[in-house]
């Protein structure tokens, strides 16, 4: 079936700057990735780097905080930021936070009750 797309937007924190984009929802991926282009195009600084496991190994990214709408939700969360990756990742932090799953036999994202304990 593959990874599902979804809409998406993105700001900085400030929202001065905010934009639309289609996304590949990666429950794979602790954070939602922007591509450093994308994020410089929106202010979004990096205040962190990190080191995170890939399909290819070990690589640095740099990490910093967006706000994300998704499905009518807001909020901001942590990214992480790549000179590797060329397209918006959503993961699943976003995904969970919002009270959202991938529904595994059509791939669309439903709602979920969340968790407390």
């Amino acid at each position: 079936m593959g990874h599902p797309w979804v809409s998406i937007e993105i700001g900085g924190l400030e929202r001065k700057r905010t934009k639309k984009a289609r996304a590949i929802v990666y429950t794979g991926a602790s954070l939602t990735t922007l591509p450093k282009k994308f994020a410089d195009e929106l202010g979004i600084k990096p205040t962190s780097q990190e080191q995170v496991y890939t399909g290819a190994g070990l690589i640095k990214v740099l990490g910093g905080r967006a706000w994300t709408q998704l499905k009518g939700k807001e909020d901001a969360f942590p990214v992480w930021i790549s000179d590797v990756v060329d397209r918006v990742l959503l993961g699943g932090v976003v995904l969970e936070s919002f009270g959202f799953k991938v529904a595994p036999t059509t791939g669309i994202l439903e709602e979920k009750t969340l968790l407390l304990y």
